[in-house]
């Protein structure tokens, strides 16, 4: 009674917390066939993988998204990022929980990206972490949040091409020495809140993978696409 459920867009105050029906209905939620490799959504179900999974397959195994990174999407998902609304965090994590449900059931562990000590500590919360935590709790998989360290800070990836983001995030990650034997032979799901271009969850599966892992995955609460609704 004191403090009434509020609209995360703005709009007229809903029965419960959430966005108002009208903003449900311009989210882009990836419902539909979607490319095993990359989570890319398909107008019809054309097999497994994506013609650019086929001819380059990813260092991840699969990935999901919730939805596409769009301009009704990106207001929750910066806000979540870089103006402390971890209220957020629960939402993002129930959408994952739907939309990743198999990639769940296979996993072994979840585990956010990391952030640098020093990114973390600016921002004082990793935002990937923050999804993490409630999806591991919601559906009882073992979360692992600190198997995964990023150890050299990196310049943002915004704003950059595909190779530059390659090149920014080459050899960034690693398995501490103290958790590879806790790593070995598991198949991890790893939590992040945007895919561009896979460039940094390529770079955690490969940590994770020359630690012994057998299998690393990824969900994020969305994925971007071009002009011409292919993947970037």
């Amino acid at each position: 009674m004191l403090f009434p459920p509020q609209a995360l867009d703005g709009g007229p105050r809903p029965l419960a917390g959430g966005f108002t029906a009208a903003a449900w209905s311009r989210i882009r939620f990836l419902d539909g066939p979607v490319c095993d490799g990359c989570g890319m959504p398909f107008e019809y179900d054309p097999g497994a993988r994506c013609a650019a999974c086929l001819a380059k397959p990813r260092a991840f195994d699969a990935a999901r998204a919730a939805c596409l990174y769009d301009e009704t999407s990106r207001d929750p998902i910066l806000k979540l990022k870089h103006a402390d609304r971890l209220d957020l965090a629960p939402m993002f994590a129930r959408w994952l929980s739907r939309t990743a449900r198999d990639l769940i059931d296979e996993a072994d562990a979840i585990a956010p990206v990391p952030l640098h000590p020093l990114r973390l500590l600016r921002r004082r919360y990793n935002q990937a972490a923050e999804i993490a935590r409630p999806l591991a709790a919601m559906t009882g998989t073992p979360y692992l949040p600190d198997i995964l360290v990023r150890r050299r800070p990196t310049a943002t990836q915004a704003g950059k091409s595909g190779s530059g983001r390659r090149r920014n995030v080459a050899g960034a990650f690693e398995v501490p020495a103290s958790r590879a034997k806790q790593v070995a032979g598991l198949r991890i799901l790893l939590i992040d809140d945007v895919l561009t271009t896979g460039a940094t969850a390529e770079g955690c599966a490969r940590a994770l993978k020359a630690a012994g892992a057998a299998r690393v995955d990824v969900a994020v609460v969305a994925r971007v696409q071009d002009a011409a609704g292919l993947t970037i």
